[in-house]
């Protein structure tokens, strides 16, 4: 099985993502623009940068959202759960993926973290 790392390596020792063979693994994401800095508002603009850095992720591998078969997400507060969801949704409109989600402290000051992983057979 090939394997290949996707994107750059930032300030931190992690990969953005990895293709395996015909899997595709992001790290967390956390809701920072191209500079690194946190995106300032609410859980549903936090929600569409993560988003947003996970798409990039995917589209260097050849893949998309309709990829994707596992999500796994850490929300700071589970109050802005119903928000978060529902932000969430937009990018998985039909046949979501399989999902986990728990509320934990982040790392960072960050309303929240995805990571996905994504199937889709090596060209």
């Amino acid at each position: 099985m090939a394997k290949s790392p996707i994107g750059k390596a930032g300030p931190v020792p992690l990969s953005p993502g990895w293709r395996a063979g015909d899997f595709v693994f992001t790290s967390g994401q956390v809701p920072a623009d191209d500079q690194g800095n946190i995106v300032n508002g609410g859980i549903e603009d936090q929600t569409r940068a993560v988003m947003r850095r996970i798409e990039a992720i995917l589209k260097e591998a050849g893949c998309g959202f309709e990829d994707v078969i596992k999500t796994t997400v850490w929300i700071e507060d589970a109050r802005d759960f119903a928000r978060f969801n529902k932000v969430y949704a937009e990018y998985f409109p039909t046949n979501p993926p399989a999902r986990s989600t728990v509320e934990a402290r982040l790392m960072i000051d960050a309303k929240i973290e995805i990571e996905a992983i994504a199937y889709k057979p090596a060209s």
